[in-house]
């Protein structure tokens, strides 16, 4: 949870800062960051592969497994992030005129977009290694690698896009560049983290397709949900810039501070979660495993939903933080309201589908995000908020019943348990059981 409060702070902050230039600068780095998170969702899937095995094979003592589960899940990230590289490269501009953005929000998204983009590969190894040592149990040294990245990455965002001291005054880009410098400077410790002699991993040349073989199909489903918000993220802020810019930035806005607010305590419950589930499914416990997962669920219904209760009451309040454009903060506040309201569902989705993913199960919380994102958030937001001209009260609606959809889903699929035995077999599938090397 530190970790997450740390990295969230570091996005929120390129926010506020963004907000301190104009609203247009606030939509274009939300623009971007629809584009940014793909990779972001890409690195997350192979990193649910690659914390599954490690878990799992921490559990029943597959130290060679493991190994090989965690080189060949950063072989990939890297190799995934290279297209992204060049797209940053080669289309940031268009991709963000193609939104219907106003031409100086493309100008300022398109130049961060493809900053952020060129170090993508760097990116996928930051998630990859996090969640590959977390899969071991240790929680803390990522913090303390990702934590000292983020707090360069904000204390170098302010420092660049003001021009403090000595730095060129660099506005958005200078958000962008301390994020790529911050990225590439966590890879490179988390991997050395890694091949230190006397460490709980170590980095072995790929040889076993069975691993590979998981590692994709554990990993798919996980990306896909990446594509599903990315594509549906395009209509979505379409349908909101029909509304004008400063609701697609009041949007942005609301979204950062539930992710600010509350999200931290959901991933965090979420990645613990899926460790417990993996190990205690390494040990041969699939009663624990089934247990801790709605005992997870429980803790974070309470403390996040007491978060998001404090959200709804003081949400005009935090969005000044943001910015001062009297219609951004009036549509902003009630965003940050609907979020607030959500974020209860969202931490029990995030910590549910974490167990389920503790047990190689990903495909359910891919069928229960593109459910939920295409007939709750883009089907309310369209047919009442476009055509039957509820306007932007029908998004408030929508986000909220996108995410309560999610746990129908995620949920049934929990309490069948066939999630448990889908874990087992695959560990068997790989000699996972009973290896002792």
């Amino acid at each position: 949870m530190a970790e997450q409060v740390l990295r969230t702070l570091m996005r929120t902050t390129d926010v506020i800062v963004a907000g301190f230039f104009s609203p247009a600068a606030v939509a274009a780095v939300g623009l971007a960051d629809v584009y940014s998170r793909l990779p972001l969702w890409l690195g997350l899937g192979v990193g649910s592969g690659a914390i599954a095995l490690s878990s799992q094979d921490t559990g029943s003592g597959a130290e060679a497994n493991r190994d090989q589960a965690v080189s060949q899940a950063l072989a990939l990230g890297v190799l995934a992030g290279l297209p992204f590289a060049l797209f940053g490269l080669l289309f940031s501009y268009g991709a963000i005129a193609v939104l219907g953005a106003e031409r100086e929000v493309v100008r300022i998204g398109g130049l961060y977009l493809a900053v952020v983009m060129v170090t993508a590969p760097s990116y996928h190894v930051v998630l990859i290694a996090s969640r590959s040592i977390q899969g071991t149990g240790d929680t803390r040294t990522p913090m303390y690698v990702n934590g000292a990245a983020n707090l360069l990455n904000i204390s170098g965002t302010v420092a660049l896009a003001f021009g403090l001291g000595p730095l060129p005054e660099l506005s958005v880009l200078g958000i962008a560049v301390a994020t790529a410098a911050s990225d590439t400077l966590a890879a490179l410790a988390l991997v050395a983290v890694i091949a230190r002699p006397r460490g709980e991993l170590s980095l072995v040349r790929p040889t076993d397709l069975t691993i590979t073989k998981q590692l994709v199909t554990i990993s798919a489903p996980r990306v896909a949900e990446g594509v599903t918000e990315l594509i549906a993220q395009f209509p979505f802020n379409a349908i909101l810039l029909a509304f004008g810019t400063e609701v697609n930035a009041a949007y942005h806005i609301g979204r950062r501070m539930e992710q600010q607010f509350a999200g931290p305590l959901s991933r965090g419950y979420g990645t613990a979660a899926n460790i417990l589930a993996g190990q205690s499914l390494g040990r041969g416990e699939p009663g624990t495993a089934y247990f801790d997962g709605w005992a997870a669920a429980g803790l974070a219904a309470l403390t996040v939903g007491a978060l998001g209760l404090v959200l709804v009451a003081g949400a005009e309040w935090f969005v000044l933080a943001f910015t001062r454009d009297p219609t951004t903060v009036a549509y902003a506040t009630d965003f940050a309201r609907a979020y607030g309201i959500a974020a209860v569902f969202i931490a029990l989705y995030v910590v549910i589908a974490g167990s389920l993913r503790g047990g190689s199960e990903t495909v359910s919380p891919f069928v229960a995000k593109l459910s939920g994102t295409v007939v709750f958030l883009l089907g309310i937001s369209y047919v009442f908020g476009i055509r039957l001209e509820y306007g932007v009260v029908a998004a408030y609606v929508a986000i909220v019943a996108d995410f309560a959809w999610r746990n129908v889903v995620v949920g049934s699929v929990y309490y069948r348990r066939n999630w448990l035995d889908r874990g087992a077999e695959m560990m068997h599938e790989r000699g996972s059981v009973g290896d002792e090397d």
